[in-house]
Order: structure tokens, then sequence, then C-alpha cells
């Protein structure tokens, strides 16, 4: 008669969750991949080479390349080192791509790749979701913090 352990080992677990991919794992790779896509700056950054920059619903959504100096005047607050990382972070995991054109100053520009376009999609309904629902947000934020003195 085999008896298996009921315990698994940190390297186990890993090699589970690596082969499932299941974010509810602790040590799952995904894990990391949401806590970069669920931020701000990855969010609008997506939205702009999207083509969402206007920002309003029913605008033109044509994918297009951007210019570092664009996306750093149209994300209004961030800075220059979080532009910085955040565009080599999503470069690293093959959702933008980076082109350096030898010009006099030289050109780079950033586009979506088709599996940033994929996940562009969805973020263009979690920033249209935010500014539609902003109002009943603030409305809830303020009952909530009336109860609470």
């Amino acid at each position: 008669m085999v008896v298996r352990s009921v315990t698994t080992t940190k390297a186990d677990q890993k090699a589970q969750a690596k082969a499932e991919y299941n974010a509810f794992l602790a040590v799952c790779p995904s894990r990391q991949l949401l806590a970069r896509i669920s931020d701000k700056w990855v969010v609008l950054i997506l939205c702009a080479l999207g083509g969402d920059a206007s920002g309003q619903p029913g605008a033109s959504h044509a994918p297009k390349a951007m210019r570092y100096s664009e996306l750093a005047r149209l994300l209004a607050g961030v800075s220059q080192k979080m532009l910085t990382q955040t565009l080599r972070a999503l470069e690293r995991d093959g959702l933008l791509t980076r082109t350096v054109t030898p010009t006099v100053p030289v050109t780079v520009t950033y586009e979506l790749t088709d599996l940033g376009l994929s996940l562009h999609h969805l973020t263009r309904g979690l920033r249209q979701w935010a500014q539609t629902h902003m109002d009943e947000v603030l409305a809830g934020r303020e009952k909530y913090d009336a109860g609470a003195s």
C-alpha cells in the first residue's frame, strides 16, 4: 500500500502554480502580471497607445505609435522615472515595442504589440467604467465617511 503525503514542498507548489497558472496560489507568476497590469500608469499607457487619448466614449480608437514626449505630456502627473520604468516593464512583458530611429535627436516611439492590443481592449473598459461611475463612487465615499464619524 502506497501512502501519499498531503503536504507539498515550496518547489512542488511553484511547479503546480506554473503548470496551472492559478493566481489564487501565492507562488503563481500570474500574480506578478496582475500586479503589473492593474497599475494606473499601465492602464493609461495602454489606453493612450490604443488610441483612447481623448478619453471620450465613442472617439476614434485606432492604435498608434507615440513618442516618449507625447506620452509624458498626455499622462499628467507621471514622473519621468515612473514612465520610463513602466514602459521598460511593458516592453519586457511583450506588450509594447520600442523603436529607436537614428535621427538628430534620436526618435523613440512605443507601439502596442498584438498581445498589448488584446490587453488594451480590457483596460479601455476599466478606464471607461471608472470615468462613467466616478460620481457614484464619490457619493458612496461621502456616505461611508459620514457614517464612520
